[in-house]
């Protein structure tokens, strides 16, 4: 059986949260509506920035160029293979343990190649972040100057997957950037 003093805290402990829901209830809507908030498309903003497309451009270039210097050693690694097949009966054990070991040095060749220029922090990585991070800083830079001189709190990127499901053409401010970048834009 409960005492008098326990049911007495409880509902003590009820009221006062009860007193601050509504408090932040009250309060709430103000400090929400006193927030300014704006869209990026980012796809967008990049699209009409000529160095983008460019750096995109010899990115390509010079991946495809790296592909297909780890796809000739898989290559000459499976015609290793093959030949290997083709002799393995004619072969001592020890010539048999030699191109073995011939193909899986050709093999982890190929592999350390592949990890060389595309692993995560491959030379395609680096390539990318030379190109591609002063564009970007650029637009971050280019946002939050016109987050700051208009006061907003929050820039959502609409091109993201971040789940805006509708955001008004009025508060994105996408040509604003482009403009601030120097890039004249067709409205």
């Amino acid at each position: 059986m409960e005492t008098k003093k326990s049911i007495f805290s409880r509902s003590v402990l009820f009221i006062a949260r009860m007193l601050m829901l509504m408090v932040l209830f009250v309060f709430m809507p103000k400090a929400a509506s006193a927030q300014k908030f704006a869209l990026v498309d980012m796809d967008y903003i990049l699209k009409n920035v000529p160095a983008y497309e460019r750096a995109n451009e010899q990115l390509n270039q010079v991946s495809k160029k790296w592909q297909a210097e780890v796809e000739a050693l898989n290559t000459e690694a499976g015609t290793m293979y093959k030949n290997y097949q083709n002799e393995v009966v004619f072969l001592s054990q020890e010539q048999k343990k030699a191109k073995q070991e011939e193909i899986m040095k050709k093999e982890k060749e190929a592999s350390d190649l592949k990890k060389k220029y595309f692993g995560p922090e491959g030379e395609l990585y680096k390539k990318r972040e030379s190109l591609i991070g002063p564009i970007q800083e650029e637009i971050y830079n280019a946002v939050k100057e016109i987050s700051e001189l208009r006061g907003y709190s929050l820039v959502l990127d609409r091109a993201s997957d971040s789940g805006i499901i509708f955001g008004s053409p009025k508060i994105d401010i996408s040509n604003e950037v482009l403009e601030k970048l120097g890039y004249s834009v067709g409205k």
